[in-house]
């Protein structure tokens, strides 16, 4: 890439907004999303909008100490809903600590975890009601903003 120079004449080192993505065209990318949810996939094409066009997706979902992937394709995501992107390199020390399993025992494993989120929510909610405190739950505070 050649020397960039800003508006006062100085060199930039990077480039600033999601201009600073255009360096990772073609590579392996992750993507977290405001939802929570991790993709990987080969970033192809972005605009000003940080809007994503991402190939050979795949949707990583982390459970504990297992992870499991969700092939999902060509995924289009729309610049708003990005948390996090940047390059991913899967032969880094530290990897191997997470197994992986299925497909079928990940979401299997994901859905009990939800389960005894919203009953440890709930038993939570009641509690604060019996004192008489409102109660509100960190899953909604991303609507709030």
């Amino acid at each position: 890439m050649a020397n960039l120079v800003d508006d006062l004449g100085q060199e930039m080192l990077y480039l600033p907004g999601t201009a600073s993505l255009v360096q990772d065209i073609d590579k392996r990318v992750m993507v977290v999303l405001r939802d929570g949810r991790t993709l990987i996939g080969f970033l192809r094409s972005l605009d000003q909008f940080a809007n994503l066009l991402l190939t050979q997706t795949i949707e990583r979902i982390h459970v504990r100490d297992m992870y499991g992937d969700i092939d999902r394709g060509v995924f289009l995501v729309r610049g708003e809903n990005v948390l996090l992107c940047g390059e991913t390199d899967f032969q880094k020390p530290g990897f191997e600590k997470l197994k992986q399993v299925s497909q079928e025992e990940i979401l299997k494993i994901q859905a009990e975890e939800l389960k005894e989120k919203e009953e440890r929510q709930k038993l939570l909610k009641k509690a604060f009601q019996d004192r008489g405190m409102p109660y509100y739950s960190m899953d909604v505070a991303d609507d709030c903003f």
